[in-house]
């Protein structure tokens, strides 16, 4: 099977980082170990004042420069065999999610369903990566995916907004993963964040990945709301620093949810703690990535940006809805020459 792997982009910013780490992060990284932070990021960690003084030590990213490599990773083409290969692999990347208050346990099944045979025609068609939903609905989704691989996420913490105590938060978290969830998708609490209460945050998060189990904690930042690209590269080596398995664009529920250069930063970010830390994280966006046009963008960006090791569901997602249909549509025509039409897929 042929990698996906796209040449150089043509840009200014294509071989260069938009921001450094400070040098105190990078002298200690060999002290680093995948049981847990270097002894310059535990220090980071150890008080508000600290942590405040490390986030808002770390470099501004270069807005401009941010933009015009999104922009120019945008413009990339792809050899056929690799858009089937990448069209395969953005399919398993999907977290197939349902998250509306009209939401039915036939429904769920459905999608359920759909997530393990996304093409009932083609048996060649890959699974996705999981279903999401609410954790009323995780049962659901667990007894009809069954031992088939496809894994159950579910929101909590008083998604969307994260305007609840922590209690509330971590009795969401402990349900939805007594109930068979795989993977939790929490909400931080952006009030907190942009007052500068970066402390409270942390630990918050600490808790529900201590709530987690054996589950895997996705953090979400809903960068609609965190107004600039600073915020979004802060709020990444936040969540990272207290034990994110991912890091998430969005809610699907704010516009604007993901845009490239958002996750570019985000993407800079995973790449940069790695370096510190030998410790990987995943990046999901989600909300607004409808088209196979789009998915490969990211998917270019992962690769160019993070590198190959993130181009696999273990450690880069799409949260999407409508994002499968548009996958399938074009695997389709690309197999048989034909588009199959929009009404030959089921709606989500």
């Amino acid at each position: 099977m042929p990698r996906f792997c796209p040449g150089p982009v043509d840009s200014p910013h294509s071989h260069g980082r938009t921001y450094d780490l400070p040098v105190t992060t990078v002298v200690n990284s060999a002290s680093s170990s995948a049981g847990g932070l270097s002894p310059a990021l535990a220090e980071a960690t150890s008080s508000d004042s600290a942590l405040r003084r490390f986030l808002h030590g770390l470099p501004g990213v270069d807005q401009v420069g941010a933009e015009a490599r999104a922009a120019g990773l945008g413009t990339r083409s792809i050899k056929t065999t690799a858009k089937e290969f990448a069209i395969d692999l953005a399919i398993r990347m999907v977290d197939l999610t349902t998250l509306e208050g009209q939401d039915t346990p036939g429904k769920v099944r459905a999608l359920a369903s759909k997530a393990m045979r996304p093409d009932p025609a083609d048996q060649t068609c890959p699974q996705v990566a999981a279903v999401c939903v609410y954790p009323d609905m995780v049962a659901v989704a667990k007894e009809t995916l069954g031992a088939s691989g496809v894994h159950v996420a579910s929101v909590a913490t008083a998604f969307p907004s994260g305007r609840a105590a922590l209690d509330i938060k971590l009795a969401d978290t402990q349900d939805a993963v007594e109930a068979g969830a795989d993977e939790i998708d929490m909400v931080i609490d952006r009030g907190a964040f942009l007052s500068g209460r970066y402390l409270e945050v942390f630990e918050e998060i600490v808790a529900v990945r201590e709530a987690c189990g054996d589950a895997h904690l996705k953090v979400i930042f809903e960068t609609g709301e965190l107004q600039t690209y600073d915020n979004v590269r802060r709020a990444s080596w936040l969540a990272m620093m207290a034990g994110a398995h991912f890091i998430k664009t969005s809610t699907g529920k704010i516009q604007p949810a993901a845009t490239l250069p958002v996750t570019l930063v985000m993407l800079e970010a995973v790449r940069d703690f790695r370096d510190v830390t030998g410790q990987m994280v995943g990046v999901k966006p989600a909300g607004g990535i409808r088209t196979t046009k789009d998915a490969i963008k990211y998917l270019v960006m992962v690769n160019e940006v993070a590198g190959g090791d993130w181009l696999d569901p273990d450690w880069f997602r799409f949260g999407a809805s409508t994002l499968l249909n548009d996958l399938l549509m074009q695997r389709t025509k690309m197999r048989t020459g034909r588009y199959s039409g929009p009404d030959y897929f089921t709606l989500d």
